[in-house]
């Protein structure tokens, strides 16, 4: 009896470090929050509304890059010498092309503008037309506050807050140097974020350095 009892609770503790062990392994988004109630008195001197920010797992896939203006792309219309050519996204988040004339691009990715631009040269221009678009350059990105040098610079891709402070001539001895404010132009509206240096940066986005308090 005794041996068996012995059995039955190694089996128990294996199964319950077993099932701890599955859920220590876990991954997924880590959301972070910031009360309601919060002052972050570094970041424009004043109150910054809630926000959750999620950290994708990271082997996640990256979300379609959404097209805006400032973007220059690289539009080739295969066997269309007069049609293929770099084109830059204006003010009014379009594309001015030969025949076709203005095509919108916010908002859309470069394989949906593709679509949108075969769609419209099939209609009468080219019977089965071939498109392929991409991003020549990324609009800028803007960095304010306690760096050495503010102002826009080219975005390069998978940059980080860390890499803008760093192009942007690094921290004066005033600076905030654990986390930033980034604005971020999304669905019309605008996000802005506490976030730690590590974070992505997106093409148009905003950072603020905060001065440091003591």
């Amino acid at each position: 009896m005794r041996v068996v009892g012995a059995f039955q609770v190694s089996m128990i503790i294996v199964a319950t470090a077993l099932a701890l062990g599955g859920c220590m392994r876990r991954s997924g988004p880590v959301v972070m929050v910031q009360p309601q109630n919060t002052l972050d008195t570094i970041a424009y001197g004043g109150r910054v509304p809630p926000m959750a920010t999620a950290y994708a797992a990271p082997n996640g896939p990256e979300p379609a890059y959404r097209l805006d203006a400032g973007d220059r792309l690289r539009v080739v219309v295969y066997g269309q010498e007069g049609l293929t050519n770099t084109y830059s996204i204006d003010a009014a988040g379009a594309i001015t092309m030969p025949l076709i004339g203005s095509v919108p691009a916010r908002g859309r990715t470069p394989a949906g503008l593709a679509a949108e631009i075969t769609s419209r040269l099939r209609r009468g221009f080219i019977r089965e037309p071939s498109v392929a678009v991409e991003v020549e350059s990324y609009r800028p990105f803007f960095i304010l506050g306690e760096v050495t040098a503010p102002g826009q610079y080219p975005y390069v891709p998978h940059m980080s807050v860390e890499s803008a402070v760093a192009i942007a001539g690094g921290f004066t001895p005033r600076a905030q140097r654990d986390h930033v404010t980034v604005t971020h132009p999304e669905g019309g509206a605008t996000v802005r974020e506490v976030v730690p240096l590590g974070t992505p940066l997106s093409p148009g986005d905003t950072v603020y350095v905060g001065e440091r308090w003591f």
